[in-house]
């Protein structure tokens, strides 16, 4: 499976830190490679290594990127994820398996750049919804579940159970 790269644009640190913070999150969790966000955040760059330093994984994370500048150079196809595109289960069969993937994930309104420079331009349903929830389900259906419970080799693992918490460490 080629590598799946997140490009959050419109993020604001003070407004949207929780958002930006979990859709980094869901989409490591779900097998993408790293986020690249328009916005300059120090604090956003250490919460989400801090995750990936105890839970494994090569996730990776960058802010105050140049956002046209990588839609233009990103050498793979690029998916614009928006209520206002082709339904999810239309656009699928269409995108490559073979080329990296970049999807991108707005937080303000999108401009036209974004949606022009895409390959693909998606719907996950057409109702008001999270863009959290949005990229979870595209990522789900786009690697078929692979990754939901993938071990990352970190130090820390939560071991799934009907009832408790289970966190398992790893000794140094």
């Amino acid at each position: 499976m080629p590598d799946i790269w997140i490009l959050r644009i419109g993020h604001r640190p003070q407004r949207d830190k929780r958002v930006t913070t979990h859709v980094a999150l869901s989409s490591r969790a779900l097998g993408a490679s790293g986020i690249f966000v328009d916005t300059k955040d120090e604090v956003l760059e250490k919460n989400i290594g801090g995750v990936v330093s105890r839970f494994g994984g090569g996730y990776t994370i960058k802010t105050g990127v140049e956002w046209k500048k990588m839609l233009k150079e990103f050498g793979g196809e690029i998916v614009h994820l928006t209520m206002y595109g082709q339904r999810l289960d239309e656009a699928l069969p269409k995108i490559s398996r073979d080329k990296d993937l970049l999807i991108v994930v707005g937080a303000e309104k999108v401009p036209p750049e974004a949606y022009q420079a895409a390959d693909h331009n998606i719907s996950v349903g057409n109702q008001p919804h999270s863009e959290i929830a949005a990229l979870a389900v595209f990522l789900d259906r786009f690697t078929d579940g692979r990754n939901l419970y993938s071990d990352r080799d970190g130090l820390m693992t939560v071991i799934p159970n009907e009832r408790g918490k289970t966190v398992v460490e790893k000794r140094s």
